[in-house]
């Protein structure tokens, strides 16, 4: 069987990859409420106000698929989760602190907004 070659063209760009991971309404704010420390659902339902659970949970599947968050369920009853930031996911904060100082900058050169 012979490999296609693959061209520059079909290539992922690591520029697109990392902005479509964290697309979505509540991917920042749960890296933003996550980098306090280890959270379960119910305190993400908390602090981020009025996400639906359906959608947070998908939300949290998808940053977890990904490598940004680690998922450790107790075995216990009632079942119990917690999620934590991966080290690349804690590399990915430092980007949003960067990010927010640079919103900073840009809101204060368009004081119209």
């Amino acid at each position: 069987m012979k490999t296609k070659e693959v061209t520059i063209e079909e290539k992922i760009c690591p520029l697109e990859f990392a902005v479509n991971a964290v697309s979505g309404k509540w991917k920042i704010p749960i890296v933003w409420q996550i980098n306090e420390g280890k959270k379960r659902p119910s305190e993400f339902l908390k602090g981020i106000g009025k996400v639906d659970r359906r959608v947070l949970n998908q939300q949290l599947k998808e940053m977890e698929q990904i490598g940004i968050l680690t998922k450790f369920s107790f075995p216990e009853l009632p079942p119990r989760v917690e999620y934590s930031l991966t080290p690349i996911g804690e590399e990915l904060v430092k980007v949003l602190w960067q990010l927010n100082d640079w919103g900073k900058l840009l809101l204060e050169k368009n004081e119209n907004f």
